[in-house]
């Protein structure tokens, strides 16, 4: 026989939604916020509940959402990201909803979220730009968000990560719980909202998006706590940091191909409309190598460390660098590569000792040493890479 469930726990089944408002100081617009979602749930016959995650307010946000009906939950340490994620795991509902508490969203767009969440996505995000059907009033947002970062943004996760979205940065969106879940939000700041976007494109979650206008802040009190450069170095820092495809691997291979071009151009010592290309493009060749090769290991690097601590999905691409014998595989090619850079060396030592360890002509046997001493590192650079990969790979097996 089992025990009978809780007022609390039958309550908690029954919620359909959560809505969960991040606060520090919101006085000004708490109240606003809160009446108009509870409004759209009661008109709508949304079983549901109020969140306000009070990150330490000073001005009495916390007894005005208790008045005002929502259930406050004090978060220990500050940042937007801490206050959702505090908010969240205390939330009731199947579905939340969240968004900021400064009255520039309107709260009573909720049962736009909550069909297409009833429909089976994973995510909704709300957009408040044109490209999306959003609307944005006069002064509710920079002009240079509105123009520049925003749309630049939003384009960069469109193009690097495949995401439906238009507008990234709408802090009013929904997801469902067991989503949420497979996320595995790590960001304690305002990167918090962006990587939701990004991870639930990673993991091609169901996504969609609606339309919604954004509204003056109401604040008085206190300017937004947004900071246009800060906010946007960070955004670009992270979508750079969340796909080394983009970071390492793209560069890397755009400096091997220039460096092989140097090589092809350089080695018989090519003339193109008078420009003579020598043992001095050679070198440069060896360092755009040299430098491709380094980012294409850190490329494979970083997608490892970060499919293993659970920061990206599983790749399958990637699995083939677990396999048994990828180490030893690694090592021999290495010790070919240094073997072949020390056998050109070895020539042009040779060519020394033919001359008596005198004077040698320099564009010829720079041809053999440069190639020599590129080789060798990259065969070196290669053992310490296999042992690397190796030692990521150890907490697979």
């Amino acid at each position: 026989m089992t025990d009978a469930a809780t007022p609390e726990q039958a309550r908690a089944s029954a919620l359909e939604l959560t809505v969960v408002m991040p606060c520090l100081n919101e006085a000004d617009t708490l109240a606003t916020c809160i009446d108009k979602a509870q409004r759209a749930l009661e008109s709508q016959g949304i079983a549901g509940e109020v969140v306000v995650a009070d990150t330490g307010s000073t001005d009495g946000s916390q007894s005005i959402a208790q008045a005002h009906g929502a259930r406050v939950v004090p978060v220990a340490e500050r940042g937007y990201g801490n206050a959702l994620m505090g908010g969240i795991a205390a939330a009731q509902g199947r579905y939340i909803i969240m968004g900021d508490a400064d009255d520039s969203y309107d709260f009573g767009e909720i049962p736009k979220f909550v069909a297409q969440l009833r429909k089976g996505h994973d995510v909704v995000q709300g957009c408040r730009l044109p490209a999306g059907g959003g609307t944005v009033k006069p002064g509710a947002m920079p002009l240079l968000h509105y123009w520049i970062g925003n749309p630049l943004f939003s384009f960069m996760i469109r193009w690097m990560f495949a995401s439906p979205i238009h507008d990234v940065y709408c802090g009013l969106r929904g997801f469902t719980r067991e989503a949420y879940a497979r996320l595995n939000q790590r960001c304690t700041g305002m990167e918090f909202a962006i990587e939701m976007i990004v991870k639930a494109s990673l993991l091609r979650m169901k996504m969609a998006e609606v339309p919604i206008t954004l509204h003056p802040d109401g604040r008085k009190s206190h300017p937004p706590h947004l900071r246009t450069f800060r906010d946007g170095w960070r955004t670009l820092r992270f979508l750079l940091m969340y796909s080394p495809r983009w970071l390492f691997l793209v560069p890397g291979c755009l400096l091997l191909v220039l460096g092989l071009i140097g090589y092809l151009v350089a080695m018989p010592g090519t003339t193109v409309a008078g420009v003579t290309f020598d043992v001095h493009t050679l070198l440069v060749a060896s360092l755009s190598v040299l430098l491709g090769y380094q980012a294409l290991q850190f490329a494979v690097f970083t997608k490892m460390f970060a499919i293993t601590e659970g920061l990206l999905p599983p790749d399958r691409r990637m699995e083939r660098f677990f396999r048994p014998g990828n180490l030893e595989r690694g090592l021999i090619l290495g010790l070919l590569l240094g073997i072949g850079g020390l056998v050109l060396l070895a020539i042009a030592v040779n060519a020394w000792r033919l001359r008596d360890f005198g004077r040698l002509d320099y564009a010829e046997t720079m041809r053999w040493v440069v190639p020599g001493v590129t080789l060798t590192a990259i065969g070196f650079q290669t053992v310490l890479a296999s042992f690397f990969v190796g030692i990521l790979g150890l907490r697979r097996r």
